[in-house]
């Protein structure tokens, strides 16, 4: 390695239900499938890629580490930034979204908002 980091490439979630993952991250981000096959969905964000990947196919990418599951609590969230933190929460709640919390301002000056999907990923969008 000659240099690191390069910039975030792919970031794969490790899913329960593929289908039930498919259909909320197309309802809620409104973005096309970039590539499927039987055990992943693949969105593309930006530049880089995000993975659902089926988590019974998610071992041998891990192991000898273990695939935890959604009742072991939120280890990390993903913050996508917006122009309008309650336009974008009142359109999500269009889309069937629950928040989490917010709009809220947060003390270090931005204001954000929050909601899980189905795994128990967290987002978070901020302005």
């Amino acid at each position: 390695m000659t240099s690191l980091p390069g910039g975030i490439a792919a970031i794969t979630l490790f899913v329960d239900d593929l289908a039930r993952s498919k259909e909320f991250y197309g309802r809620v981000f409104s973005l096309p499938v970039h590539f499927e096959d039987p055990e992943s969905v693949v969105y593309k964000f930006g530049e880089a890629l995000l993975n659902l990947l089926a988590a019974g196919a998610a071992d041998e990418l891990v192991a000898p580490a273990r695939v935890g599951g959604r009742d072991d609590g939120v280890r990390f969230q993903f913050t996508l930034t917006v122009d309008d933190v309650d336009a974008t929460c009142a359109e999500l709640g269009g889309r069937g979204v629950s928040l989490l919390n917010g709009p809220v301002d947060r003390p270090w000056g931005i204001r954000t908002a929050s909601f899980q999907d189905p795994d128990g990923y967290v987002w978070e969008i901020a302005h």
